[in-house]
């Protein structure tokens, strides 16, 4: 009698928890021997499955409060380009797909102008 309701059982594995805490620590140790400070420092995973990463890397003019410009290049690393979710602080409740590769694709022609400019 009535609708039927699904019911979701989601959480992270051992395995999964233990991948996250290699990863972590992988990419700290390689951040801190390219000489870059760990910010946030490496933490155990805390965030459901499926929760988007959103806001890691912002996009803004101001390299004291963003890590990104607004041709998503990294302003301190101007060959490293991020066309991800992580220069949106938030999202919204559609796929962001299309946006990502509007993001790509003004990236890629940003770089390219700059590389015929012997700029990259």
């Amino acid at each position: 009698m009535g609708i039927p309701t699904l019911k979701i059982n989601c959480g992270w594995s051992e395995n999964e928890l233990a991948m996250s805490k290699d990863i972590a620590i992988q990419a700290a140790e390689m951040l801190a021997a390219a000489g870059q400070k760990i910010y946030p420092s490496p933490r155990k995973l805390r965030r459901r499955p499926g929760d988007s990463r959103n806001g890691t890397a912002r996009m803004g003019r101001d390299p004291k409060t963003s890590v990104l410009n607004e041709h998503n290049q990294a302003h301190d690393a101007k060959n490293l380009f991020m066309t991800d979710g992580a220069c949106m602080v938030s999202s919204s409740c559609v796929n962001p797909s299309l946006t990502y590769m509007a993001l790509t694709a003004r990236a890629c022609d940003f770089a390219v102008s700059e590389l015929k400019k012997n700029n990259l």
